[in-house]
């Protein structure tokens, strides 16, 4: 009989050397999160990823984690090889998950596929490490108990939890803000491939073979390389990808932490892009202005308050008025402000610098229930169109609730509604939520060309809708007239006036209703 070879004991991690493994779990739990939050970020700015987009996001990752746990079952026997390997990849694909579905969508217009593949795949590994960090701190231990474990567990747990805490904070307040989404997941997998090269430089190295150490060196500087890459070519890639969504050349681009903003030019159209949707086109935004802004003022008001319209052309028809002493600019994002000052400014004639603007840099919602929104003698909203909850709570009762509070008497307001023909669901949702806030509206429509056809809605307090008219100290305009407003009143048979149910922060009935898509 031939003489076996006894097999050596594993080799225990080491009392001392158990915090800086609870360390690297923070750590790499840290990264873990902050792939997640990239997930739904990207979901957000790509597929305008709503209540069910996110649900899907959070449930297929929370489901992946189960099946990490046990797709790693079988790797148990050799958990610091397997630990360092599923860092390695968890950094790599984390690291390229922004890149991967951003130029996805602008090369192929979609990319909710690569979305769920890249859930499932992240969720998979971040599930793999906790058996594996649990027997990689068991190994070796003699006489382990069950209060043994459980004390183990409670560690590991407070470690994963406290690092979570940590990458839900810095992906919104320091990654973000300071390094874009791109760039962002970029550096988090550097940082989840430094974790894994310190674990197994300085705490499994007596646990992997020279062949594994190896493998994972030259696993760790490939997957660097490509990292490093990609910081260093970012904003090449993210260029050439972001100019495939527009078909005019882009002049400008800026990642707000509310939004993506472009802005395109070509033969004089200038074009404002918000979220990769239209906000105007500098060759017919005055047809869209003037509708939305001068019936408003048809009373000569003194007092005037806009909400959004962050561009600054609302404001500067409003201006132009020659009764208007006083004018309040709500805008959420500051980023829209300074490019209205800046490229926007020859084309709103510097309105947001004018002595009787007042700027107010903040949520709409928000302010409106400050002792500040009050007597004013018109109200013009102007928001994107609400295909997000953040932004469906802006065309909710509760919010129309405040703007007739925000009125003084006998005061108007208008409000930007949508397509009558191609959202007609969402613009007559959008009248019927103002008549359940009190508000009595006139619904109207105009020709825009770069929109279609475009709705609006001018209302007052009370149960009877106002005239359609224009004040006689209207100065000049290019589009609007008694005889354009009187037309724009009528609404054709195919596309008849419906009385909704409302929409609330409760039931955010409108978003639905643009999700649904656009309507031949």
């Amino acid at each position: 009989m031939a003489p076996t070879t006894a097999q050596a004991p594993p080799v225990a991690v080491g009392v001392r050397s158990r915090p800086l493994l609870l360390a690297a779990v923070a750590v790499c739990a840290a990264c873990g999160l902050i792939y997640e939050l990239v997930l739904l970020t990207l979901s957000a700015s790509l597929v305008g990823g709503g209540i069910t987009q996110t649900s899907l996001i959070v449930a297929g990752f929370v489901a992946a984690l189960g099946a990490g746990a046990l797709l790693v079952k079988p790797f148990l026997h050799r958990p610091a090889s397997t630990f360092v390997a599923v860092e390695i990849l968890l950094g790599i694909v984390g690291g390229l998950s922004a890149v991967t579905l951003y130029v996805s969508f602008s090369f192929y217009g979609t990319s909710s596929a690569v979305l769920l593949g890249a859930t499932a795949v992240i969720g998979v590994l971040v599930g793999a490490e906790v058996p594996l960090l649990m027997t990689l701190l068991q190994t070796g231990r003699a006489g382990v108990d069950a209060e043994g474990s459980g004390r183990l567990l409670a560690d590991l747990n407070a470690a994963d939890y406290a690092g979570a805490l940590l990458g839900g904070l810095l992906w919104p307040f320091v990654l973000l803000p300071l390094a874009g989404q791109v760039r962002g997941a970029a550096l988090t997998g550097v940082v989840n491939l430094l974790a894994a090269a310190a674990v197994a430089a300085l705490l499994l190295r007596h646990q992997l073979s020279p062949r594994a150490r190896r493998a994972a060196t030259a696993a760790l500087l490939l997957a660097a390389a490509v990292l490093g890459l990609l910081l260093v070519r970012a904003k090449d890639i993210e260029t050439t990808a972001r100019q495939r969504l527009y078909d005019d050349p882009v002049v400008a681009a800026d990642r707000s932490a509310y939004q993506e903003i472009v802005l395109t030019e070509r033969g004089g159209d200038v074009r404002l892009y918000l979220d990769g949707d239209l906000q105007f086109s500098s060759r017919d935004e005055h047809r869209y202005t003037e509708s939305l802004v001068y019936p408003a003022l048809a009373r000569d008001p003194a007092r005037v308050l806009i909400l959004g319209g962050g561009d600054g052309l609302a404001a500067r028809d409003v201006l132009r008025h020659p009764s208007v002493r006083e004018v309040v600019q709500v805008e959420l994002d500051p980023a829209v402000v300074q490019l209205a000052r800046t490229r926007l400014a020859a084309l709103n004639d510097d309105a947001l610098d004018d002595p009787r603007v007042q700027v107010v840099q903040d949520d709409a919602f928000r302010w409106l229930r400050s002792p500040a929104a009050t007597g004013f003698d018109a109200v013009i909203v102007d928001m994107p169109d609400p295909d997000t909850p953040v932004l469906g709570r802006l065309y909710s009762e509760e919010f129309y609730g405040l703007v007739a509070a925000a009125l003084a008497p006998g005061g108007l307001v208008t409000v930007q509604a949508g397509s009558p023909y191609s959202t007609p669901t969402a613009f007559w949702r959008t009248v019927s939520t103002m008549e359940s806030a009190g508000l009595a509206p006139a619904p109207y429509h105009v020709h825009v060309p770069s929109f279609g056809d475009w709705g609006f809605a001018l209302a007052q307090a009370g149960t009877t809708p106002p005239a359609l008219d224009l004040s006689p100290s209207t100065p000049d305009t290019r589009f609007l007239d008694d005889a354009v407003l009187d037309a724009a009143a009528v609404f054709s048979a195919d596309r008849p006036r419906q009385r909704l149910t409302p929409s609330t922060l409760d039931r955010p009935l409108i978003v639905e209703d643009m999700r649904a898509g656009y309507s031949g």
